[in-house]
C-alpha cells in the first residue's frame, strides 16, 4: 500500500494522508487496458479460467485483475500486463494504445507516476474460439 500526501495550502501532515492499495492500481490498469480496441482479454489461459470460475462463486467478486501485476512505491508505480489480442490487430499498435491508456488512467486517478508498463502478448484470439472462450474484458 502506498500513501500520498494531500496537496494544499497547509502541510500534508496537518491534513492527513490518502492511502492507495496496490489492488486499486491493479484494478485501474486492468480496466484501462480492457478499454483498448484490439484487447480481447487479460491474463493467460489459466488465469482467465480461474477468473471466470471466481465470478461464478458467491462472494468471488465481479472484477478480477488477472493478467495484471503492479509494483507500487510512495510516488511511482510499474505495471505488468498479460494480454490476449484479437486476431487481425497490429500488435505493436495495440500495445502502444494499452500503454498510453494505462499510464493516463493510473496517473490521473492516483497521482502516482507510472514509470513503466510492460506488456506480454500471450495469445491471439480467433473468432472460431468463441464458444470455448470465457467472458471478454468489459
Amino acid at each position: 500500500m502506498t500513501e500520498i500526501a494531500e496537496r494544499g495550502a497547509r502541510k500534508a501532515g496537518d491534513l492527513g494522508r490518502t492511502t492507495i492499495a496496490d489492488g486499486v492500481v491493479a484494478k485501474i490498469a486492468f480496466l484501462a487496458a480492457g478499454e483498448v480496441v484490439g484487447v480481447h482479454a487479460l491474463g493467460s489461459g489459466i488465469s482467465r479460467s480461474v477468473g471466470a470460475l471466481r465470478k461464478r462463486v458467491p462472494g468471488g467478486g465481479t472484477t478480477s485483475t488477472h493478467g495484471v501485476k503492479v509494483e507500487v512505491g510512495e510516488k511511482q508505480a510499474a505495471v505488468d500486463l498479460d494480454v490476449v489480442v484479437d486476431y487481425g490487430e497490429v500488435i505493436p499498435e495495440v500495445g502502444k494504445a494499452v500503454r498510453e491508456n494505462v499510464i493516463s488512467s493510473v496517473e490521473r486517478m492516483t497521482g502516482l507516476e507510472v514509470v513503466e508498463v510492460n506488456i506480454a502478448v500471450s495469445d491471439v484470439w480467433l473468432p472460431e474460439e468463441e464458444e470455448s472462450e470465457p467472458e471478454r474484458v468489459q
